[in-house]
Protein backbone atom coordinates (compact mmCIF):
# COMPACT_ATOMS: atom_id res chain seq x y z
CA UNK A 1 0.00 0.00 0.00
CA UNK A 2 1.24 3.45 -0.85
CA UNK A 3 0.77 5.98 1.98
CA UNK A 4 -2.07 8.33 1.22
CA UNK A 5 -3.32 6.40 -1.80
CA UNK A 6 -6.69 4.70 -1.71
CA UNK A 7 -6.47 0.96 -2.27
CA UNK A 8 -10.00 0.45 -3.56
CA UNK A 9 -10.76 -0.70 -7.09
CA UNK A 10 -13.04 1.03 -9.52
CA UNK A 11 -15.91 -0.64 -11.41
CA UNK A 12 -13.55 -2.10 -14.05
CA UNK A 13 -11.32 -3.74 -11.41
CA UNK A 14 -8.51 -1.25 -11.83
CA UNK A 15 -6.76 0.18 -8.81
CA UNK A 16 -8.03 3.67 -7.92
CA UNK A 17 -5.38 6.39 -7.96
CA UNK A 18 -7.27 8.81 -5.69
CA UNK A 19 -5.30 10.45 -2.91
CA UNK A 20 -6.80 9.71 0.53
CA UNK A 21 -6.51 12.99 2.45
CA UNK A 22 -8.18 11.60 5.56
CA UNK A 23 -5.64 8.82 6.02
CA UNK A 24 -2.74 11.17 5.32
CA UNK A 25 -4.10 13.77 7.75
CA UNK A 26 -4.49 11.19 10.53
CA UNK A 27 -0.99 9.81 10.02
CA UNK A 28 0.54 13.30 9.98
CA UNK A 29 -1.38 14.30 13.10
CA UNK A 30 -0.16 11.21 14.97
CA UNK A 31 3.42 11.86 13.86
CA UNK A 32 3.27 15.50 14.91
CA UNK A 33 1.78 14.80 18.34
CA UNK A 34 4.20 12.01 19.18
CA UNK A 35 7.27 13.36 17.46
CA UNK A 36 7.46 16.93 18.70
CA UNK A 37 7.35 16.39 22.45
CA UNK A 38 3.76 17.59 22.78
CA UNK A 39 1.98 16.62 25.98
CA UNK A 40 -1.34 17.49 27.55
CA UNK A 41 -1.56 19.89 30.49
CA UNK A 42 -0.97 18.17 33.81
CA UNK A 43 0.81 15.24 32.20
CA UNK A 44 4.21 16.80 31.79
CA UNK A 45 7.05 16.34 34.22
CA UNK A 46 7.09 18.63 37.20
CA UNK A 47 9.22 21.73 37.30
CA UNK A 48 9.92 20.62 40.90
CA UNK A 49 10.72 16.89 40.89
CA UNK A 50 12.03 16.85 44.48
CA UNK A 51 8.90 18.45 45.95
CA UNK A 52 6.27 15.98 47.15
CA UNK A 53 4.49 17.81 49.99
CA UNK A 54 3.46 21.46 50.29
CA UNK A 55 2.35 23.57 53.23
CA UNK A 56 0.25 26.66 52.45
CA UNK A 57 1.23 29.29 54.98
CA UNK A 58 -1.05 32.00 56.33
CA UNK A 59 -1.24 34.93 53.93
CA UNK A 60 -0.24 38.38 55.17
CA UNK A 61 -3.12 40.81 54.67
CA UNK A 62 -1.97 44.42 54.22
CA UNK A 63 -5.49 45.62 53.38
CA UNK A 64 -8.50 46.48 55.52
CA UNK A 65 -10.56 43.63 54.02
CA UNK A 66 -11.33 41.27 56.90
CA UNK A 67 -10.64 37.55 56.35
CA UNK A 68 -9.19 38.01 52.86
CA UNK A 69 -6.06 36.16 54.01
CA UNK A 70 -8.21 33.17 55.07
CA UNK A 71 -10.16 33.16 51.80
CA UNK A 72 -6.92 33.16 49.78
CA UNK A 73 -5.18 30.51 51.87
CA UNK A 74 -8.22 28.25 51.54
CA UNK A 75 -8.34 28.78 47.76
CA UNK A 76 -4.63 27.99 47.30
CA UNK A 77 -4.89 24.91 49.55
CA UNK A 78 -7.91 23.71 47.57
CA UNK A 79 -6.04 24.20 44.28
CA UNK A 80 -3.14 22.05 45.46
CA UNK A 81 -5.55 19.31 46.55
CA UNK A 82 -7.64 19.60 43.37
CA UNK A 83 -4.63 19.34 41.08
CA UNK A 84 -3.19 16.33 42.91
CA UNK A 85 0.42 16.86 41.87
CA UNK A 86 1.57 17.66 45.42
CA UNK A 87 0.30 16.34 48.71
CA UNK A 88 -0.99 19.11 50.98
CA UNK A 89 0.26 18.88 54.53
CA UNK A 90 -1.06 20.75 57.57
CA UNK A 91 2.32 20.57 59.32
CA UNK A 92 4.97 23.04 58.18
CA UNK A 93 7.78 20.76 59.41
CA UNK A 94 6.64 17.86 57.18
CA UNK A 95 6.53 19.91 53.97
CA UNK A 96 9.14 19.86 51.22
CA UNK A 97 8.01 23.33 50.14
CA UNK A 98 6.09 26.29 51.53
CA UNK A 99 3.61 28.32 49.50
CA UNK A 100 3.05 31.78 50.99
CA UNK A 101 1.69 35.12 49.96
CA UNK A 102 0.84 38.67 50.88
CA UNK A 103 -2.19 40.71 49.91
CA UNK A 104 -0.59 43.99 48.91
CA UNK A 105 -3.58 45.96 47.72
CA UNK A 106 -7.33 45.79 47.23
CA UNK A 107 -9.19 48.31 45.10
CA UNK A 108 -12.88 48.59 44.32
CA UNK A 109 -14.05 50.59 41.32
CA UNK A 110 -17.45 50.99 39.64
CA UNK A 111 -17.83 48.85 36.55
CA UNK A 112 -21.37 49.85 35.51
CA UNK A 113 -23.76 52.58 36.58
CA UNK A 114 -27.50 52.82 37.25
CA UNK A 115 -29.59 55.87 36.52
CA UNK A 116 -28.50 58.68 38.80
CA UNK A 117 -24.77 57.82 38.67
CA UNK A 118 -25.08 55.04 41.25
CA UNK A 119 -22.91 51.99 40.86
CA UNK A 120 -24.73 48.93 39.50
CA UNK A 121 -21.67 46.67 39.40
CA UNK A 122 -18.25 46.95 41.01
CA UNK A 123 -14.90 45.36 40.22
CA UNK A 124 -12.51 44.24 42.94
CA UNK A 125 -8.82 44.17 42.02
CA UNK A 126 -6.44 42.39 44.38
CA UNK A 127 -2.66 42.55 44.07
CA UNK A 128 -0.74 39.64 45.60
CA UNK A 129 2.87 38.77 46.19
CA UNK A 130 3.34 34.98 45.94
CA UNK A 131 6.25 32.73 46.88
CA UNK A 132 7.00 29.02 46.53
CA UNK A 133 10.06 28.15 48.64
CA UNK A 134 11.95 24.99 49.44
CA UNK A 135 11.45 24.50 53.19
CA UNK A 136 14.83 23.11 54.29
CA UNK A 137 17.14 25.36 52.26
CA UNK A 138 14.80 28.35 52.09
CA UNK A 139 15.64 28.62 48.37
CA UNK A 140 12.98 30.40 46.35
CA UNK A 141 11.59 28.12 43.63
CA UNK A 142 9.03 30.51 42.15
CA UNK A 143 7.79 34.01 42.87
CA UNK A 144 5.41 36.55 41.44
CA UNK A 145 5.71 39.96 43.05
CA UNK A 146 2.69 41.58 41.43
CA UNK A 147 0.05 38.94 40.75
CA UNK A 148 -3.33 40.55 40.01
CA UNK A 149 -6.77 39.00 40.35
CA UNK A 150 -10.12 40.60 39.60
CA UNK A 151 -13.73 39.88 40.45
CA UNK A 152 -17.01 41.61 39.68
CA UNK A 153 -20.20 41.80 41.72
CA UNK A 154 -23.62 43.43 41.49
CA UNK A 155 -24.41 46.35 43.76
CA UNK A 156 -27.98 45.93 45.03
CA UNK A 157 -29.50 46.28 48.49
CA UNK A 158 -27.10 46.70 51.42
CA UNK A 159 -27.15 43.09 52.71
CA UNK A 160 -27.22 41.53 49.27
CA UNK A 161 -24.30 43.66 48.07
CA UNK A 162 -22.11 42.39 50.92
CA UNK A 163 -23.02 38.78 50.08
CA UNK A 164 -22.28 39.46 46.39
CA UNK A 165 -18.96 41.05 47.33
CA UNK A 166 -17.96 38.10 49.53
CA UNK A 167 -18.92 35.59 46.82
CA UNK A 168 -16.91 37.61 44.31
CA UNK A 169 -13.85 37.52 46.60
CA UNK A 170 -14.20 33.74 46.98
CA UNK A 171 -14.42 33.29 43.19
CA UNK A 172 -11.53 35.73 42.67
CA UNK A 173 -9.41 33.72 45.13
CA UNK A 174 -10.22 30.43 43.38
CA UNK A 175 -9.45 31.84 39.94
CA UNK A 176 -6.22 33.44 41.21
CA UNK A 177 -5.12 30.17 42.83
CA UNK A 178 -5.72 28.24 39.61
CA UNK A 179 -3.89 30.78 37.45
CA UNK A 180 -0.95 31.11 39.87
CA UNK A 181 -0.66 27.32 40.17
CA UNK A 182 -0.52 26.97 36.39
CA UNK A 183 2.16 29.66 36.15
CA UNK A 184 4.13 28.07 38.98
CA UNK A 185 3.99 24.59 37.45
CA UNK A 186 5.01 25.88 34.04
CA UNK A 187 7.92 27.65 35.75
CA UNK A 188 6.85 31.15 34.61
Amino acid sequence: MTLGMATGKDQRGHRSGRFDWRLTSIVLLILMLTGCGYSFSGMSKSAYPTIQTVFVDTFTNKTSEANLDVILRTAFSNEIVRNGHFKLTSNRGEADAIFRGSVLNLQVAPLAYKVGSLSAEDRITVTLELFFDERVSGRNLWTNGSFIGTGDYRVTAVGATEINRRNSLIKLAGDAAEKAYQLMMSDF
